[in-house]
């Protein structure tokens, strides 16, 4: 068993003025279906959802225009193959079709204890933190990937 899951954040700002423009609807569509694609993913851990099985209607920005996604995997390699090798990486060669740039960094990724659930104010920090300091061993980026604590041991005997 991992001693650490890999906790990622990612946010998007919608060229809708929410949820339900019609702008959005065909992203809206499949979101239940890319949301269970990543639940039945080798490697998926965790997901923040409310009520309706997604995290849409959180807004921990105060910004209508402003989704978030949380969620944990095993490693890095399992996150990396239900992004760019399943149904997914179809919507992430759209996303400019649904959404605007957001910041210098709109994923952040950091090491948790496994069984750890952090809140989504603290997964907004890390990614906070990683656009005003770039990537380190505290929180990092797809391009700048840091290996969990204790791969880092392993690797430096």
């Amino acid at each position: 068993m991992n001693q650490y899951h890999l906790a990622e954040i990612n946010i998007a700002k919608m060229k809708g003025v929410d949820i339900n423009d019609p702008i959005m609807k065909e992203f809206v569509d499949n979101l239940d279906l890319v949301n269970t694609l990543a639940e039945k993913s080798e490697g998926f851990v965790w997901r923040l959802k409310d009520d309706s099985s997604n995290a849409t209607n959180l807004n921990p920005y105060n910004d209508e225009q402003i989704i978030v996604n949380v969620s944990f995997w095993e490693n890095i390699e399992t996150l990396e193959g239900y992004m760019y090798k399943t149904f997914h990486s179809e919507f992430l060669k759209r996303r400019k079709e649904w959404f605007l740039k957001f910041g210098k960094a709109h994923t952040a990724m950091w090491w948790i204890p496994a069984g750890q659930i952090p809140t989504l104010e603290e997964a907004v920090e890390k990614l906070d933190y990683l656009q005003q300091n770039g990537a380190s061993e505290i929180v990092f980026d797809l391009r700048n990937k840091f290996p969990a604590p204790n791969e880092s041991k392993t690797k430096a005997k």
